[in-house]
């Protein structure tokens, strides 16, 4: 009884902690703003409106806020990632029909760890189970374009409503075009050798975990996550603020606003050869809207970046036909094309 009651105590401080930490972040999330305009006007005393001190305080403003959201939903979503192995997450796949199929596998794509490194494994578990190319297409789609990250990053840039709009256009982009692909009957495409191969039987040991555990997995996931992507942010939020402060209105309005008809088509054209990650182009996308660049545009430039990237091609390249990765692109650039054109007529 006593090493019980000795057990429950040390267990305590580890799930109490984030519950513990939360008030001080709600204080410095709602003062950031106050805190920002004290450094440069109070402590700096910067010239107000002019091109320096305005990029230096969309700077100091974003960084902490973007990086405290990060904190907080990766490490929301670290906890419920502790329920979805690689395993789990094919054995919940298999054995769906098609259109089932794809909707499970766009809405597991945003829960479940994945990255362009893991899209060869991923495949061939995919494949073994049974499950239909067209499925496994869903969730290459999804996880990517569809992740906490992102999530993040557009809610505290844009508010929920954007925020909203992405995730489903996103959605609805990773479960048609996983439809297609199913319906087109493409199996033959994939390279010869993936059938040949049977990924390990034994699959991953399912863990037993406590309610400690799983924070632990939370705060892993954001020591690991945040300092995998951080310079990004940095990067893109100093190029953001950049833009923020020095480039005119009317110069990205008038090339990529309503008004111009080619607009979503240039910007999939300019987004798809860069290489880039949600935490890197969602900074530079706010910026863009601001400086009068429609919706359906800005939009499309990010979904074409994350979701159609030259390194996740290359390396889906070594398990799939070009016949195959050109019907990939190609549906996912229409749905894209026409997220864009319809946000940019609607809004």
């Amino acid at each position: 009884m006593k090493e019980q009651i000795i057990s429950i105590n040390k267990s305590k401080p580890g799930w109490m902690l984030p519950f513990l930490l939360l008030p001080l972040w709600i204080v410095l999330y709602w003062n950031l703003q106050s805190l920002a305009n004290f450094l440069i006007d109070d402590l700096l005393k910067m010239k107000a409106g002019s091109h320096l001190t305005e990029t230096l305080r969309f700077f100091i403003f974003e960084v902490p806020k973007v990086m405290l959201l990060l904190v907080l939903i990766i490490f929301i979503v670290g906890v419920i990632r502790s329920y979805f192995t690689t395993e789990k997450t094919r054995k919940i796949l298999e054995g769906k029909s098609l259109f089932t199929g794809n909707i499970m596998a766009s809405a597991l794509g945003i829960v479940t760890p994945f990255c362009s490194c893991s899209a060869i494994p991923l495949f061939l578990g995919f494949v073994e189970a049974g499950i239909p190319i067209g499925v496994t297409f869903s969730f290459l789609i999804a996880a990517p374009m569809i992740n906490e990250v992102a999530l993040v990053l557009l809610v505290g840039l844009f508010g929920w409503k954007v925020a909203l709009i992405y995730v489903s256009t996103g959605l609805i982009i990773a479960i048609l075009s996983g439809w297609l692909i199913g319906k087109f009957k493409m199996e033959k495409y994939v390279a010869d050798w993936v059938y040949s191969v049977k990924v390990g039987q034994a699959g991953e040991q399912e863990e037993r975990l406590t309610f400690n555990d799983r924070i632990k997995r939370g705060a892993d996931s954001v020591k690991e996550i945040v300092g995998k992507i951080w310079i990004y942010i940095l990067i893109g939020i100093a190029v953001g603020a950049g833009a923020h402060g020095y480039v005119p209105e009317a110069f990205l309005g008038s090339l990529l606003g309503k008004g111009s008809w080619y607009a979503v088509p240039l910007a999939i054209l300019i987004g798809v050869p860069m290489y880039s990650n949600a935490a890197g182009i969602i900074p530079i996308v706010s910026v863009l809207i601001e400086k009068g660049v429609s919706l359906g545009t800005a939009l499309a430039f990010m979904m074409s970046v994350i979701a159609l990237s030259l390194p996740e091609i290359i390396i889906l390249k070594k398990v799939l036909k070009w016949q195959l990765i050109a019907v990939f692109i190609g549906i996912v650039t229409i749905g894209i094309i026409i997220v864009g054109i319809t946000f940019n007529y609607l809004i």
